[in-house]
């Protein structure tokens, strides 16, 4: 601890000693000479591009930052690799010590149900808290989705009284989420009366016009989805006390998280969309998007799988959404860890009927399937790979392989010259 805390003495009651721990490892950084704005943010799909963006617009406004995320740790402009969405308790108080050690005001971080659920954030004092979303995930886990809720609502409860709670209005869980929750509550919401309102305007795959509060601007995110994300950043950051008309202009230079919705353009004149949607609803976001813009005038061609030793139930739901939603669908290999991806691709199908059964291939190699898509795809189509996004290694019988569903795509892109 810090030398100015001798003298601070908290005297704690827990049974756990790692948590004891953490406790005391996180109590140095709320003390005032060393104070640090921590946000956190939680949800089923959209927190890495939440955390991400406060964190790229805050130090776009001139301020150090840090960031916790699934894709990356940073302190200021030093990265550091994720190993997981929220570190366990001492790798999370060592970065947040490192951010004050650099001069960061601000933190940002993705707060898992995980986290939640194994204690991982206790003792930490939140600015703030955003909720964005709950769908069907992570139920080998917690089992039912009662448990998955509770486990992401535990984040609110421990909100204090001087932080935020910045939930989504259109979602129903978003008033379950601050039930007796002491911080002040704040909505965003593209449906409804909220506190900060976002409209969409026009959309297109290299962007959208949309609305903040009625000052209208245009962005580079595609889907009603994002524009949920930005909605949320700009909201959390007028709590912050950011200036408005300095946060509406950063927002319009903001770009998209690797691996979330990234385009790639084809020299035969397709598109490829990169994303980690990896849950039912997150794919029917992103397939939505892609047919609102694509408007019938070109095929939509989905790469997709699902990862082993995962949520069995989701499978056949992943299968079902990509083919309503597609012209084609390719079924393949995700992270498969220790079981057999024929079995997992099987379990797949079963969510397929006859009407779309027809418009279904398997091809259990992932390049394979992504060659295949490529393809099949004419000018003017979108080939979207999912499920993977930023991950950069396939696992297969506990061995992590090097793959980049955006490295296949560039070979192949280059190879189509």
């Amino acid at each position: 601890l810090p030398e100015n805390l001798n003298d601070t003495v908290t005297y704690i009651q827990v049974t756990d000693s790692t948590i004891a721990l953490a406790h005391l490892a996180s109590a140095w950084y709320d003390h005032p000479s060393t104070k640090l704005r921590l946000v956190g943010v939680t949800g089923t799909n959209g927190k890495t591009t939440t955390a991400t963006l406060l964190y790229e617009l805050t130090q776009s406004l001139g301020h150090k930052a840090g960031l916790l995320s699934t894709v990356k740790n940073m302190v200021d402009r030093t990265e550091y690799p994720a190993k997981q969405t929220t570190p366990d308790h001492m790798s999370l108080n060592r970065l947040l010590h490192e951010m004050v050690e650099a001069g960061c005001e601000y933190a940002f971080m993705e707060v898992s149900s995980h986290a939640c659920a194994q204690h991982r954030i206790d003792g930490l004092q939140f600015a703030g808290g955003i909720f964005t979303n709950l769908t069907r995930d992570h139920l080998d886990y917690h089992k039912t989705v009662e448990a998955y809720i509770k486990a992401k609502k535990m984040f609110f409860d421990g909100l204090g009284a001087d932080a935020f709670a910045l939930v989504n209005a259109d979602d129903k869980v978003g008033s379950v989420m601050v039930q007796n929750c002491k911080a002040k509550h704040y909505t965003y919401s593209l449906r409804t009366l909220a506190d900060f309102k976002a409209q969409v305007i026009e959309e297109r795959l290299d962007g959208t016009t949309i609305t903040l509060d009625g000052q209208e601007l245009e962005v580079l995110f595609t889907g009603r989805f994002n524009v949920y994300n930005l909605a949320s950043v700009y909201g959390a950051a007028l709590l912050l006390g950011f200036d408005k008309s300095e946060v509406l202009v950063k927002i319009s230079m903001l770009k998209p998280v690797s691996g979330r919705f990234q385009t790639m353009r084809s020299p035969r004149g397709y598109i490829a969309v990169v994303d980690y949607a990896h849950t039912p609803d997150a794919l029917v976001n992103v397939l939505t998007a892609i047919n609102d813009v694509v408007c019938g005038k070109g095929q939509v061609i989905t790469v997709c799988g699902c990862g082993g030793d995962r949520d069995h139930g989701k499978r056949p739901m992943m299968a079902a959404e990509a083919a309503n939603r597609s012209d084609q669908v390719i079924l393949t290999s995700d992270n498969p860890r220790s079981e057999d991806p024929e079995e997992i691709l099987r379990q797949m199908e079963a969510g397929l009927d006859d009407s779309n059964r027809s418009r279904v291939l398997k091809i259990t190699d992932r390049r394979e399937a992504i060659k295949v898509a490529c393809r099949l795809a004419k000018k003017g189509d979108v080939v979207l790979v999912a499920g993977k996004g930023h991950e950069t290694y396939q696992e297969i019988k506990g061995v992590k392989h090097h793959f980049d569903d955006r490295e296949v795509l560039a070979d192949i892109f280059n190879d189509e010259k």
